[in-house]
């Protein structure tokens, strides 16, 4: 049977190897959210960077520059990191450069897996599936916020856990400690969170809104996945 296990930060991944593995990335609030809201409405490709400087150098190549730090927009680039931006008709079929605070960091922090895919709770069922169907142990690694545990990236963690309870076996505690809390939380979510760093940190930004749609679980059946270091989704 397979395994399931999650590193609740980017800054525990040296204890684990990725190899022979399908590794889920998230980041709630807000990159794997913008990112999975973009491909449901049509974007092309987007390529991850861990730097800022990498992500904006593509703007000389024609990539739309997208992306935030410590929660807010990058002056000069073209998005930000709100999912509402991504539903944008005109960027259908366009490409994207993008970086964030935590979210892409985790991204780089993953490569060498055998298959790196970008999980939401837009998306959840659309992953669960998906690495369902695939041979390989699970890993699902929590952004966090530079560095420390976050509880919403935790809560997704704990989702997928609980979606594949039945066909993955626990690889340790952290899988089950993200379940207990998934399922405290699953009835509203929102509620839950209300006191979460994270949450209080955005909310001094005024996106409740954001922060409410990217707890909606199963908005959107599309799988992101990185080939050749760029996302993209079959169609």
């Amino acid at each position: 049977m397979k395994t399931i296990d999650v590193c609740l930060s980017p800054d525990l991944m040296h204890l684990y190897n990725v190899q022979n593995h399908t590794v889920v990335v998230v980041d709630i609030l807000r990159a794997t959210s913008c990112m999975t809201t973009a491909f449901a409405h049509g974007i092309a490709t987007i390529a991850p960077f861990a730097q800022l400087q990498d992500c904006l150098a593509m703007k000389e190549k024609g990539y739309f520059t997208a992306g935030e730090r410590d929660g807010k927009k990058v002056d000069g680039f073209d998005l930000g990191n709100s999912p509402f931006e991504y539903q944008n008709p005109a960027l259908k079929g366009k490409n994207i450069a993008f970086t964030t605070t935590n979210g892409t960091q985790a991204i780089v922090k993953s490569l060498g897996a055998k298959e790196i895919v970008i999980g939401s709770f837009l998306n959840l069922s659309a992953v669960a599936t998906h690495v369902r169907e695939l041979p390989y142990d699970i890993l699902v690694v929590c952004a966090g916020w530079k560095g420390k545990v976050n509880l919403e990236d935790t809560l997704f963690a704990g989702a997928v856990v609980e979606k594949l309870k039945n066909e993955t076996e626990l690889a340790c505690d952290a899988p089950l400690a993200a379940q207990h809390l998934y399922n405290q939380a699953k009835n509203d979510m929102v509620a839950f969170l209300s006191t979460s760093s994270h949450v209080k940190r955005l909310g001094k930004l005024g996106i409740h809104k954001d922060i409410e749609f990217c707890l909606t679980p199963d908005q959107y059946d599309v799988v992101p996945r990185l080939v050749d270091n760029v996302l993209t989704v079959s169609r």
